[in-house]
């Protein structure tokens, strides 16, 4: 693999969908802690490269609750964007808020795996944008029901691979980010693999 082959931070969004409390309790898939910790891994590589990050909440006020608290400790400048639509990229605010960065691909991580993740990645592909779903930050209802929204994105088009920022990412002013974060926090294999 080259650098010409990995993903470029100008050339891409970071986008959480609906990391609230509400949802989390149903995650099954994996261990929420596990999800929690590698989301917040994800949230802290985007602001390490100076990425944009787009993060979206629904029924904050009904049941789901705000976006987790070790999510928007590790977001601080980023404001949650609350939305009707399971959809975010139907919801105009939200679509509007990854459009407006002029950046081509979406790194995507969200609850839940089979439906707010589905949905938005399958549009996005539908309006040309390059999508790369991130599994280990993902979490669905079961097992099951995680893997059929992850195949999902792969008969669309999405990438649904471990992201490999490795050889481009890690030099000048990121190095140094990114290898305090290794060395002071434990964590997923995938966020590793960012920062070597």
């Amino acid at each position: 693999m080259t650098c010409s082959d990995l993903l470029n931070p100008s050339e891409c969004v970071f986008v959480f969908v609906d990391f609230q409390a509400g949802l989390a309790f149903g995650v099954e898939s994996t261990g929420r802690q596990t999800l929690v910790n590698n989301a917040v891994a994800l949230a802290r590589t985007a602001v390490a490269f100076g990425s944009p990050v787009v993060a979206t909440t629904s029924a904050s006020k009904v049941y789901s609750g705000p976006l987790l608290p070790a999510l928007q400790s590790a977001l601080p400048a980023v404001q949650t964007i609350e939305r009707r639509n399971m959809n975010f990229w139907e919801d105009e605010a939200a679509r509007q808020a990854v459009t407006s960065t002029g950046r081509e691909r979406i790194i995507l991580t969200g609850l839940l795996t089979e439906a707010c993740v589905s949905f938005p990645a399958l549009s996005a592909l539908k309006d040309s944008f390059d999508v790369f779903v991130v599994a280990d930050a993902c979490g669905g209802l079961t097992v099951g029901r995680k893997q059929a929204g992850i195949a999902a994105h792969g008969i669309g088009g999405s990438n649904t691979d471990q992201l490999d920022f490795r050889c481009c990412w890690s030099f000048n002013e990121t190095g140094h980010g990114t290898r305090r974060m290794k060395r002071h926090d434990q964590l997923s294999s995938t966020t590793e693999a960012v920062t070597e």
